[in-house]
């Protein structure tokens, strides 16, 4: 046996192989990912810079939605590239600080998401429920201390998880069948027992998620009985107009989310070729399809993205 076996050391690396059974297809597989990667930052981006120039979106929601196109970018950048730096170059070698690095900002990046359409929950309850005091209570002190607040408890859930990850033996293991490193999938190759890592790995987060969906369905709830308590039917129609792009951007989130969660931890029965492909997906539609539903679904996004981009001199001249 060789004396890094012995010791159970740390690996220096971890080779990432990719969609297992997939081997053959990876460059296949990497044109729908990449045109989707880089649709989601031209997305992204041109909804950051149109919410940043127009000083009329420069309101609570658009914040947010700001807030959640940074989110998109840092989460779809995290595992992206890497991904298909294996696809094409089969560059799977990745330093084992390195893989804690992507390990973190993915996990930190969707708990800080959470945390973003909770605030965006909220932000549509005091808008529709309490109007007269929407400029009281949601001032832009009041949105640049809920971005703090998602930093800071995403970071406290997520940064445990290193050093879970860092007292375990591997024993030479170290090979992760996958495109990225996440926490369950590094503890598994350890050589000793990850209870701990499993069990907070799902209690803590899968908890803390819990918590900000069901304040959102309460949050919903306020806003449909208030919603069915307004006479004017215009009314009405405005309200869950506006509602409604935030409900298909929370379908788009938490029902990936949820699922990779549990199928990663107990399901044993599905196949990692259709897990990994599922986990691919969700790094990579959400920040897809956020900025899509919100630039179609929200008339003062849309008309600020064809003044910004498609009549500029107008939008210069003004």
């Amino acid at each position: 046996m060789s004396p890094f076996n012995l010791t159970g050391s740390t690996p220096a690396t971890f080779i990432l192989t990719g969609i297992p059974g997939m081997e053959q297809l990876h460059v296949w597989i990497s044109i729908p990912f990449c045109s989707m990667y880089l649709a989601a930052l031209l997305g992204n981006v041109v909804l950051l810079f149109t919410i940043w120039t127009e000083r009329s979106l420069h309101q609570p929601m658009y914040l947010f939605l700001s807030m959640l196109a940074i989110a998109d970018l840092m989460l779809s950048t995290t595992a992206v590239p890497k991904m298909l730096a294996l696809f094409w170059f089969r560059a799977g070698e990745i330093s084992f600080g390195a893989c804690l690095t992507q390990m973190f900002f993915l996990h930190f990046t969707c708990s800080a998401e959470s945390v973003i359409l909770l605030a965006m929950a909220l932000d549509r309850f005091v808008a529709i429920c309490f109007p007269l005091r929407y400029g009281v209570v949601l001032t832009p002190s009041a949105v640049a201390k809920t971005g703090l607040a998602a930093l800071l408890r995403s970071f406290c859930i997520i940064f445990p998880c290193i050093f879970l990850l860092r007292r375990l033996p591997f024993c030479g293991h170290n090979v992760i069948p996958h495109t990225y490193c996440e926490h369950i999938g590094i503890a598994r190759l350890a050589c000793a027992d990850i209870s701990v890592n499993i069990w907070y790995g799902l209690m803590v987060p899968f908890t803390v998620v819990m918590l900000d969906l069901v304040l959102i369905a309460v949050s919903y709830g306020f806003i449909l009985l208030a919603l069915s308590r307004l006479l004017s039917r215009s009314a009405r129609h405005k309200a869950f107009h506006t509602c409604s792009s935030h409900v298909c951007v929370l379908f788009l989130f938490y029902i990936p989310a949820v699922f990779t969660a549990l199928t990663q931890r107990f399901g044993r029965n599905i196949p990692p070729t259709v897990h990994i492909l599922l986990a691919n997906l969700y790094v990579l539609f959400p920040p897809l399809l956020n900025p899509i539903v919100y630039g179609v679904r929200t008339q003062q996004i849309r008309d600020k993205v064809v003044k910004v981009f498609v009549c500029p001199k107008s939008h210069l001249l003004r």
